[in-house]
């Protein structure tokens, strides 16, 4: 088997065990426990003695793997259940802390004097998450425009946050130590920001994938989106299986599934073919990318809104170059203002992004 195949025998009978149990709701939980504890440890004393006499067999083998991940992924939400296990990131001292910060971001961003209301509203939403206070009429246009992911903190916004620390720990060298080092202050950064804006299952995703890689290039490992997919959808169900209830994990799990399995299918499309940049190929990219994600979350969404945006691809290829500009922007605005330094100008060009962004999905809205 490849290990790519090996993941997936793992993790997604895994997240099955897990699914299977949280869609019963007769189900008793101690006599549940009871029955799959022994099961499990059967199914791995089995898989042991069998591996020990024979050197075939990779296909009972595989199915025997996949019982253990099955049992165990029920055993972890059953466990879940009974214990009340905290949710990743959302208590102790240092999630506090966190919080604390993320409040006084807030009441920074409350304090720019932006010409218009919806400004703020709009960063600290796309800082912080915080959305109750965006008027009606924005939070409309971008619904009706497929953009309301933009405004969900997500992977797509930590992501961001991930290019900017590493941007800015690059001039530390390529050294081993500086390595390691990079590598370790990115995580924490990713962290604590994880953290800070409340944990929600879709940047805790994100974080996963963060720790998974920066893991995977300090110990010299390969790594792959698919590897990476896999290995994150176990680690976070085995932490938090009610997590697989939530319509943001779901979402988030669905739309890099699409990103990892079928984006690379459709990019091929349009080759690379070596001639140079190739500002329509990378258009192309963009939008390979969007309807991929669009194909595996789009009947969840259904599902779960009664909603499909007939625009997406548009909102899409504006909407995210913008918030790709408009997220750093806001960084350095609340920075410069809390210390008393920013330049008008820099507080009038990031509400101009910020007004840009919303005018054209209420463009697209109207269409």
């Amino acid at each position: 088997m490849t290990v790519e195949r090996e993941f997936a025998g793992f993790a997604l009978p895994f997240a099955a065990g897990v699914l299977s149990v949280s869609l019963s709701s007769t189900i008793t939980y101690h006599a549940a426990c009871a029955a799959i504890m022994p099961g499990c440890i059967a199914a791995a004393l089995f898989l042991n003695a069998y591996s020990a006499r024979s050197s075939g067999g990779s296909r009972i083998m595989e199915s025997g793997i996949a019982l253990v991940a099955f049992l165990t992924g029920a055993f972890c939400f059953l466990n879940d259940a009974l214990l009340q296990i905290t949710t990743i990131g959302k208590t102790g001292p240092l999630a506090s802390i966190a919080h604390s910060c993320c409040t006084s971001v807030q009441e920074m961003i409350d304090s720019i004097p932006f010409s218009r209301e919806s400004t703020g509203a709009l960063i600290k939403a796309l800082l912080t998450g915080e959305k109750s206070s965006i008027p009606q009429e924005v939070t409309e246009g971008f619904r009706a425009s497929g953009a309301s992911h933009i405004l969900a903190l997500s992977g797509m916004h930590l992501g961001i946050i991930y290019g900017i620390v590493t941007k800015l720990l690059s001039p530390a060298g390529n050294s081993r130590q500086a390595v390691a080092g990079r590598s370790l202050a990115t995580v924490a950064v990713c962290g604590f920001y994880t953290m800070a804006v409340g944990a929600g299952e879709s940047i805790v995703r994100a974080f996963l994938f963060i720790f998974i890689n920066e893991t995977a290039k300090l110990t010299h490992r390969h790594r792959s989106l698919r590897q990476t997919l896999l290995c994150a959808l176990t680690v976070q169900l085995a932490l938090s299986p009610s997590s697989i209830g939530s319509v943001g994990f779901q979402l988030s799990y669905a739309a890099m599934a699409g990103i990892a399995y079928i984006h690379p299918w459709l990019k091929s499309f349009w080759p690379d073919d070596g001639s140079g940049p190739d500002p329509f190929r990378k258009i192309w990219e963009m939008a390979s990318m969007s309807i991929s994600c669009q194909i595996t979350t789009g009947p969840l969404a259904w599902h779960y809104f009664r909603s499909f945006p007939p625009h997406f691809l548009l909102t899409n290829l504006l909407a995210i170059p913008l918030t790709g500009v408009i997220i750093p922007a806001s960084l350095l605005t609340v920075l410069l203002h809390s210390l008393s330094i920013c330049p008008e100008i820099l507080i009038r060009f990031t509400e101009f992004l910020v007004s840009t962004m919303s005018g054209l999905l209420t463009v697209i809205a109207g269409m």
